[in-house]
């Protein structure tokens, strides 16, 4: 189950972990030190329908005395299709980095974690030691879909949220392997419309492609099952599966205010993304709003999750505990800034792990902290 070679970048090699529960595919560069200091060592953890090639480019622009490790979750990439019990939320996602890193015998890291991955790591925090948490276009603290801004549920089965709000046809071009650019639901034209602003291009799509293809839709992968249900849209979420972990009856991190040891917090966001967003287009009561998805029983009923706002309240309240938190907010981009901000990302990055020598030439990344409410 290890990665194809012909999808490694030059300088980035795959190779997997046997944990006791699942086996773990990971990425890192050849050459870094297996013994590198705990504080010098870097976690990437990818989101939904990717992989940890996601992150090639940034592994290979990082200074070369840290180490760099990007791990599969379960049900991508190389790692083993394990299914995902999402009663527990991510937790499932989370136990399998801790199962990895203590075979690898690191103790802790710096984790940095994008879309879903971001909730995963924020889970991490809840249950282990972490060193500072990069938050990327992360999902809410309160999971995805289906609650008001304070994060309270909008029904007592998560209606429009979990498995059921994937795209059949989508899924189906996944199971398909589809690599064109003829259907609007191709994973291709998927990535260019929601993992980056509008118009971006980049010369490893091919490679981006190929990650998002990787994503398993076997029982208990992507997207995960749904149960039928008395509310708009008709379904609810259901036990099993990928998306399914950040309905919120399961998935809630907004604890991180009240842990003890507060790491410092990067959250890095574009101002353009259509996924994780206060209207987000994969929130079904947004796409009620709008129209495209009828019987929308209104705005008292079922509201757009206000997934930003959401964000940013958790992180003041954060702050106001006693934790360090920066916002970086670029303008004009999408949902992975990584791919689509690199210099900025990467020094944004380099900052919050307090790391010194880097090179000269780097561009400056305006940041603005969080500043505690009033």
């Amino acid at each position: 189950m290890i990665t194809p070679p012909n999808s490694l970048l030059d300088g980035i090699t795959s190779r997997v972990v046997d944990t006791t529960d699942v086996a773990i595919n990971i990425l890192e560069r050849r050459g870094d030190d297996p013994a590198t200091a705990p504080q010098k060592t870097v976690v990437l953890v990818h989101g939904n329908v990717s992989s940890a090639l996601f992150w090639q480019p940034t592994m290979l622009d990082l200074p070369s005395d840290l180490r760099v490790i990007a791990i599969d979750l379960r049900g991508f990439g190389g790692s083993e299709h394990t299914p995902v019990d999402a009663t527990r939320g991510v937790r499932d996602f989370s136990d399998d980095i801790f199962a990895v890193l203590q075979a690898l015998g690191i103790p802790t890291a710096h984790f940095v974690g994008w879309s879903m991955g971001g909730g995963v790591v924020m889970q991490y925090a809840l249950d282990h030691p972490v060193l500072t948490l990069t938050l990327q276009a992360p999902v809410s603290p309160y999971g995805f879909g289906g609650t008001r801004r304070d994060g309270s549920r909008l029904t007592d089965d998560d209606a429009g949220c979990g498995g059921g709000g994937a795209n059949p046809d989508f899924v189906e071009r996944l199971i398909a392997h589809d690599t064109g650019d003829a259907a609007q639901t191709s994973p291709r034209n998927v990535f260019r419309a929601a993992y980056v602003a509008p118009g971006f291009t980049t010369p490893h799509e091919d490679m981006f492609i190929e990650s998002m293809l990787t994503t398993s839709t076997a029982e208990g992968n992507y997207p995960g099952n749904s149960v039928p249900s008395k509310n708009w849209p008709g379904f609810g979420a259901g036990h099993l599966g990928v998306l399914n972990t950040m309905a919120p009856k399961y998935f809630d991190v907004s604890g991180i205010v009240d842990l003890d040891d507060k790491p410092p917090i990067l959250w890095i966001h574009g101002t353009v993304d259509a996924i994780v967003a206060d209207g987000s287009f994969y929130d079904f009561n947004h796409l009620g709003a709008l129209g495209i998805v009828p019987g929308w029983p209104g705005a008292d009923a079922a509201p757009a999750q206000e997934m930003v706002s959401q964000t940013r309240d958790v992180l003041k309240k954060y702050q106001a505990n006693g934790g360090d938190v920066t916002e970086v907010e670029l303008e004009g981009a999408g949902h992975a800034p990584h791919v689509e901000r690199p210099d900025e990302f990467r020094r944004a990055l380099l900052v919050t792990i307090g790391y010194t020598g880097d090179r000269p030439d780097a561009p400056p990344t305006e940041a603005i902290v969080i500043r505690s409410a009033d």
